[in-house]
């Protein structure tokens, strides 16, 4: 059942189709500067199903030319996520607790002071500690833990829903 407009498992079911392979309908951003935020954001969409065509600060892809730059880059994701009023996904940041499936994870590279890379969280795991498993693009993985990446720092993004286009 979807969680206020967010169904989290299309969103992992759609991570599971496609962290090996492409979808065919977005371009791969592999070699243009990395398709983790890409990735991240296709998942969503599919759990969600809803883009915010607000030009420039919005979150949409229609084309590798006609997209906002939160759909790709991590900061523009981070930004828009937290932000967001209007049409679309909308998160809150929270701490290891707080993650379900279909949320997100930011990861700053090792002695960069950027957040470089953007997961999907397939999987949590008490027992008693909180393992988190997570599925990526640029370097594809699907239920890899999240314990074994490198990073300085992390951030957690609650997805709390998703607010339908309103006309």
């Amino acid at each position: 059942m979807p969680d206020n407009g967010y169904d989290r498992i299309a969103a992992v079911e759609y991570a599971r189709k496609w962290a090996f392979s492409r979808n065919p309908d977005y371009i791969d951003f592999h070699g243009l500067g990395g398709d983790c935020t890409n990735f991240v954001s296709q998942c969503l969409y599919a759990g969600g199903g809803v883009m915010n065509f607000t030009p420039i600060f919005g979150w949409y892809y229609i084309s590798s030319y006609n997209r906002t730059a939160s759909w790709t880059g991590v900061e523009y994701f981070y930004n828009f996520m937290v932000n967001n009023e209007g049409a679309g996904p909308y998160a809150t940041e929270t701490d290891q607790y707080g993650m379900e499936i279909g949320d997100v994870i930011q990861l700053e590279g090792e002695g960069l002071d950027i957040f470089t890379h953007t997961l999907l969280v397939t999987r949590v795991v008490e027992t008693p500690e909180i393992h988190i498993l997570v599925s990526a693009h640029t370097n594809d993985a699907f239920m890899r833990p999240l314990s074994s990446y490198s990073y300085d720092n992390i951030r957690y993004l609650h997805i709390e829903g998703v607010r339908p286009n309103v006309v």
